[in-house]
């Protein structure tokens, strides 16, 4: 009854079953044991190193810099500002050009996103008094527009800005359009050299 001979099928997967596989005081085993947690997954580990890569791409962002939004779309003054503040940029939202103005001339940003088309003041004459103006003059400007003929004018005037993006623009221009401003310490400056690059209207993102 107690005796050792093979085992039946009532007795398989018993706790007598795992005393007799249990290696005794004398044996030395060198498997692991079956029931070892297996090791965290790569993926979770990898997460932190993904982000620093992809913070590491777009350069270190300055503490303190500051970057105004004018535009009268509630929607994409909510998606730029979510871009930016994901990204450690401080932002300051206008929804016109006099509040624009008036916040840019009494603590100048380091960069203005200048919608064309606003109510009122439109951004071209905007944009002329940010230049006229010793306390703004130097400030980079990105203007920005979903207006066909307002992108037609802009390239024809030319009239001071630094760069332009076209609605819609996604995630990767806004920062690439950035990139193009800044210098090899992450200062934005208003652009010296080249041409200002053509509208781009990539896939949503």
């Amino acid at each position: 009854m107690f005796g050792k001979g093979p085992r039946s099928a009532s007795r398989e997967g018993s706790v007598a079953d795992l005393l007799d596989d249990w290696p005794t005081a004398g044996e030395a085993t060198t498997e692991p044991f079956r029931d070892e947690p297996p090791a965290a997954p790569v993926a979770v580990r990898e997460v932190p190193r993904f982000r620093e890569r992809r913070k590491q791409s777009r350069g270190e962002v300055p503490d303190g810099t500051r970057i105004l939004i004018v535009d009268d779309s509630q929607t994409l003054v909510a998606m730029l500002r979510k871009m930016l503040d994901q990204n450690s940029y401080e932002t300051i939202v206008a929804h016109d050009a006099e509040t624009a103005l008036a916040s840019a001339f009494d603590d100048p940003p380091d960069l203005i996103f200048l919608d064309i088309v606003l109510p009122g003041m439109n951004g071209f004459e905007a944009l002329r008094r940010l230049r006229r103006d010793p306390r703004t003059k130097e400030v980079p400007v990105i203007m920005i527009s979903g207006n066909e003929q307002a992108v037609e004018q802009f390239y024809a005037q030319r009239i001071g800005a630094d760069d332009f993006m076209k609605k819609p623009f996604a995630r990767s221009e806004v920062f690439a359009r950035i990139e193009g401003l800044r210098d090899e310490a992450g200062v934005l400056h208003r652009r010296t050299k080249g041409k200002i690059g053509a509208p781009v209207t990539p896939a949503a993102e």
